[in-house]
């Protein structure tokens, strides 16, 4: 289970995922599990596999905070105004 190449097609597969359900989720895990299989191929990873799960969780909140960051909010989702236009 730790070849690099599973890890790669594994994000394939959730880049796939994505086109099918789109919500951000999968392709920040995408994102995420891409990333270990390329450490996995170059060699940086050299840790098990469940620290290596452990490590793609925490890329994957990370991808999605970041995907969310850079591309906003839909328009059909729900906005919170903290302040008011009108306080001084």
């Amino acid at each position: 289970m730790m070849n690099g190449w599973l890890w790669i097609v594994a994000g394939l597969v959730l880049a796939g995922v994505e086109l099918a359900l789109p919500g951000w989720f999968f392709l920040g895990a995408a994102i995420a599990v891409g990333l270990m299989g390329l450490a996995l191929l170059i060699g940086i990873w050299t840790g098990g596999l469940p620290l290596a799960l452990v490590v793609t969780a925490l890329l994957t909140g990370a991808a999605w905070l970041a995907l969310r960051r850079i591309f906003g909010t839909n328009r059909g989702e729900v906005r919170r105004w903290t302040r008011d236009i009108n306080d001084n």
